[in-house]
């Protein structure tokens, strides 16, 4: 990595995080970008062929590439909140479960739309939906599942009131959003949520599982919320005017998508789940800690993670263990998301060949110095 900045490259065992730069991108994709970087274009043109393209390849009505997944909640938010070039409705509401809210609910609020929180039943959320709102913006992953009703239910009850919809090539009564973010693997998830369950929308980074440019996301979906999406976007000065995609992440991104379609997901995932079994097996005998796998992972993918907790016993803390961690070199990140406070998580999925053993060398060596302050010393 050519560096003039003296910024240290890391060995990613923790996850795709926008943090730590997303994910590493495949050479058909950097040839995609570099090849879009070297020519002006018509940017809605290019936007209107490879959506339609991207639509083809994911067996959805419609595609549109977005500056990234908050950036395609907001559009998709505002595709069902109002025409572009009016003022939002002031009583615009989003349903979502109280279980689900986060982090991301600023990028359904920048509409100006209040969140009204529904529980996680299905007379609360039918309460919810009489009401109008919107949408509903439901959250994927085994992480947001413990409290809020299973998609198939959501989309049932929101169904209910579609007799009282406009027709059918319009907006439902109340359009169904599925932010599925991290949801790669499995990439079915392209299709699921949408065409096989009927939600109107869903949205997926384009810098996750899709090893796509860090600054893109995707919708795909509904043609009449796509078609809100684009009206809402960049060029167009209006509520995304500044959520700009360029023509080098338009291409990268249906690389990274036709890439993703072509591997063999079966035997990735046999490759994730080998590099935890030598991680397990590998710190077996290692005094203080307790290495096993956890599934499913980050934010629930289809496969496992080494799960390591750091016993007193080591003369460890978690926390210390990250931070040699990462100071070490090379500087590695593990995660510390959906585990015990005395644990840390292996993640293969951001793993390159051969990084595992780097992980796990580092790792056997601090914790074979004794305590962190001896590895400390040693440094």
């Amino acid at each position: 990595m050519t560096n003039p900045f003296g910024v240290r490259p890391v060995v990613n065992a923790s996850a795709t995080l926008t943090a730590l730069g997303g994910s590493l991108m495949p050479p058909s994709v950097l040839k995609a970008m570099t090849e879009g970087a070297a020519h002006f274009v018509d940017l809605p043109e290019l936007h209107d062929h490879v959506g339609e393209r991207l639509a083809a390849l994911t067996r959805n009505e419609a595609a549109c590439v977005t500056s990234g997944a908050a950036a395609a909640i907001t559009l998709t938010v505002a595709s069902c909140v109002g025409e572009p070039a009016q003022a939002f409705p002031a009583d615009a509401e989003v349903v979502m479960f109280a279980g689900q809210r986060n982090g991301y609910d600023y990028a359904a609020r920048l509409t100006g739309a209040r969140i009204v929180e529904a529980g996680p039943s299905v007379e609360e959320l039918r309460a919810a939906l009489v009401r109008r709102p919107a949408c509903v913006l439901w959250f994927a992953g085994a992480h947001y599942a413990a409290d809020a009703l299973p998609i198939e239910d959501v989309i049932r009850v929101a169904r209910e009131l579609a007799s009282a919809g406009p027709t059918p090539a319009g907006p439902p009564a109340v359009p169904v959003i599925v932010d599925a973010a991290a949801q790669i693997p499995p990439v079915s998830s392209l299709w699921r949520f949408t065409t096989e369950l009927g939600a109107d929308a869903v949205i997926f980074s384009g810098g996750k599982g899709l090893r796509g440019p860090q600054s893109s996301g995707l919708v795909l979906g509904k043609r009449w919320i796509v078609d809100g999406c684009r009206a809402h976007a960049s060029p167009n000065q209006q509520i995304g005017r500044g959520m700009k995609v360029g023509k080098e992440e338009l291409l990268g991104l249906y690389a990274a998508v036709e890439w993703t379609l072509e591997q063999d997901e079966e035997a990735l995932l046999a490759g994730y789940e080998q590099m935890v079994d030598r991680w397990i097996a590998g710190l077996r005998d290692v005094p203080g800690v307790v290495a096993e796998r956890g599934y499913p992972s980050e934010a629930g993918q289809p496969h496992g993670r080494a799960v390591v907790r750091v016993l007193t016993t080591s003369g460890w803390t978690r926390d210390a263990l990250v931070q040699a961690l990462w100071d070490g070199d090379p500087r590695i990140a593990v995660g510390v998301s959906g585990v015990p406070d005395d644990a840390i998580a292996l993640n293969p999925q951001t793993i390159e060949p051969g990084e595992d053993l780097v992980v796990l060398d580092a790792l056997v060596r601090h914790l074979s110095s004794g305590s962190a302050e001896e590895a400390s010393k040693s440094r």
